[in-house]
């Protein structure tokens, strides 16, 4: 339910689903009432608090609250990132980070890592060479993001060069989530690991 904390003119309200947080985005509210909602929201993995200032910070959430959700991460598990740049969605990594309780991991990690973040645009270069570079550190059931714009963004794939370079890298596509405003996720894991489950 949605209340008011006169003290603090502060609305909260507990989200279970992405439904329910994307209606709340979308609620006809005074600008004044919109600015400082505290949200939390419940995923498979815990609870999180966020106070947003305005309606664009909760639709951000809501793409981190799927994103995060959908890609399986929990507390406790090594996440690298490669590919990161200045177009990177913050709010999903920051939701990675949260999720996981640890920071993302760069490419000169020695560590054996549990999921990897791979962005990846069109001017990256060979995507199976990417591919191949993502597993090798990668635990034998762990599970490559890979990270995409979105068609009719700059540097976005065709949904068949993913489908031709996973294969050819060993490994085997299982899902896709819409992973941020302008960020297409695409869940690949080992053709074993695919197999075992």
């Amino acid at each position: 339910m949605l209340g008011t904390d006169n003290g603090a003119s502060l609305a909260t309200h507990q989200i279970n689903s992405r439904n329910e947080l994307s209606a709340l985005s979308s609620l006809n509210t005074p600008r004044e009432v919109a600015c400082g909602y505290r949200v939390r929201w419940t995923t498979p993995t815990g609870a999180r608090w966020c106070q947003s200032n305005t309606h664009s910070e909760i639709e951000q959430m809501e793409e981190s609250v799927s994103a995060t959700a959908l890609a399986g991460i929990t507390s406790g598990q090594m996440v690298q990132e490669l590919g990161y740049d200045d177009d990177c969605d913050e709010a999903l990594r920051a939701a990675v980070v949260a999720t996981s309780g640890a920071e993302l991991l760069d490419e000169d990690t020695d560590e054996v890592v549990d999921v990897v973040l791979l962005w990846f645009r069109e001017e990256d270069g060979d995507l199976v060479d990417a591919l191949v570079d993502a597993i090798t550190p990668l635990a034998d059931h762990g599970v490559v993001w890979l990270l995409t714009p979105k068609a009719g963004r700059d540097g976005n794939l065709e949904p068949a060069d993913i489908a031709e370079a996973a294969p050819t890298a060993g490994l085997q596509q299982t899902s896709s989530i819409n992973a941020a405003n302008d960020w297409q996720g695409t869940r690949l894991v080992s053709k074993r690991a695919a197999r075992s489950k």
